[in-house]
């Protein structure tokens, strides 16, 4: 392994590698998300609706209900209900 100012390279060549390959398969992952979403428009779904609900199933059930009632909340002081 050569050493390059004080960087072990192969380590290095290996880490940047790593990181390339995995860019190029989010990358493929994120097209194959679009063309979802995209059929789910096709089919009459609301996109802007869908990305919330994906949004809303990440979370963990008791911080999407504070969420909730903080909008709520915030509805109602804005005279939004």
């Amino acid at each position: 392994m050569a050493d390059v100012g004080g960087v072990a390279s192969d380590r290095l060549k290996s880490f940047v590698d790593r990181i390339e390959r995995l860019e190029e398969e989010k990358a493929a992952l994120a097209g194959d998300i679009r063309e979802i979403y995209s059929e789910a428009k096709g089919t009459g779904f609301d996109i802007k609706v869908l990305r919330q609900i994906i949004r809303l199933r990440k979370m963990d059930a008791s911080d999407r209900s504070e969420m909730e009632e903080l909008i709520d909340v915030y509805k109602r002081a804005l005279e939004m209900n």
